[in-house]
């Protein structure tokens, strides 16, 4: 497990960015922070890395943006999703092995997510500052 310090949002960009260097192509990488804690921003970093330039927003409504980069990125939410039967619905698990899968609110699904997986926790310290946790890859 890792723990870094992000002062602004460029930075917490900056950290999704350096595991995107990390990465195959075929990762699950569970998101956890409450509103607000940068879990966009460094997806947006994240695909970035990926080559993608592609504005990178959060899929409240829609579920799951697609980017297509170095790797295809697929940037779920599932902050309405509780139930398997809700997963099931918006085709998340046709997604699996096709590329990175980025899932924001991961808690409402987590007892349906792999447990080879890479786990980024936001936490807020302040206005701007944020702790990032990743468990699963360390970044160099």
């Amino acid at each position: 497990m890792q723990k870094l310090i992000s002062k602004n949002e460029q930075q917490t960009e900056q950290i999704g960015e350096r595991l995107a260097a990390l990465l195959n192509g075929d990762e699950i990488i569970a998101m956890y922070g409450g509103l607000g804690a940068g879990k966009t921003a460094f997806t947006r970093g994240l695909a970035r890395g990926l080559g993608i330039d592609d504005g990178v927003s959060s899929p409240t409504f829609a579920l799951v943006h697609e980017y297509e980069g170095k790797f295809m990125l697929y940037h779920f939410d599932m902050y309405r999703i509780n139930t398997y039967d809700d997963l099931y619905s918006t085709g998340f698990f046709d997604y699996e092995g096709s590329g990175v899968m980025v899932i924001e609110w991961s808690g409402n699904i987590e007892p349906f997510l792999p447990v080879n997986r890479i786990n980024v926790t936001i936490s807020r310290l302040s206005d701007n500052e944020r702790e990032i946790t990743i468990e699963g890859a360390e970044l160099t």
